[in-house]
């Protein structure tokens, strides 16, 4: 495991609560119509991304306990480079659908003991 593994594992995991406790008892219209609300949510997006891609770089063998890590790199490119054309429906989406899951996987990694190797 590389040292900045735990950091950059809880930076993932910080991100994605967060998401959740923020998106927790509201609705996709309130979503949609709350310009500050989509701003957190893409940026907890972007980090998550961003501490994903750099864990892949430095340790891919953690890296390798996140099943759609590649994806979210993507989707987090998608949120930076293409910020004119976020589609709110596929965030609210991902927060609804593939976050959880996202969230497990990445506290089963914290939890994992490093490999010798």
């Amino acid at each position: 495991m590389n040292s900045q593994t735990p950091q950059l594992l809880a930076d993932a995991r910080d991100a994605a609560r967060s998401i959740l406790t923020r998106c927790e008892n509201h609705t996709y219209e309130e979503y949609e119509e709350d310009r500050w609300f989509r701003r957190i949510v893409e940026r907890e997006f972007e980090i998550i991304g961003e501490s994903l891609n750099r864990l892949a770089r430095l340790d891919p063998e953690t890296a390798g306990a996140i099943s759609q890590l590649r994806r979210i790199v993507n989707f987090r490119n998608r949120i930076i480079h293409g910020y004119d054309a976020i589609d709110d429906a596929t965030v609210w989406g991902v927060v609804a659908d593939y976050l959880p899951a996202l969230l497990s996987e990445i506290d089963a990694a914290i939890q994992t003991p490093p490999s010798d190797s």
